[in-house]
């Protein structure tokens, strides 16, 4: 099982990500969102697999179905299940990812 605490930047909305293994293969999630994009996300996107750390940026499913509510192109949550999804899985080490924005 693998959590992710994702902090979308200046919107202030946060997603909450769980990961639990349901086969070999895949992993149920369970998504908690202050965003209305998201609120209903695991209910359209019930399972991933290990695998949507292969398919191309922005491609796959879990892109599609973020992407079915929000239009914000840089948006983190699509990229924070993934890598919610590749630690449940034991494809990645869990540490902390930073966009550090300044102008």
């Amino acid at each position: 099982m693998a959590k992710s605490e994702i902090f979308a930047g200046i919107c202030g909305l946060t997603t909450t990500v769980t990961a639990e293994p349901k086969d070999g293969m895949n992993f149920t999630l369970k998504v908690d969102s202050e965003c209305d994009a998201y609120d209903d996300l695991d209910e359209r996107l019930p399972e991933a697999s290990m695998m949507a750390g292969f398919d191309p940026i922005g491609t796959g499913p879990i892109y599609e179905a973020c992407r079915a509510k929000c239009k914000h192109g840089a948006c983190p949550v699509p990229m924070g299940i993934i890598k919610t999804v590749e630690v449940a899985a034991g494809m990645a080490l869990p540490k902390d990812v930073e966009v550090t924005v300044e102008k």
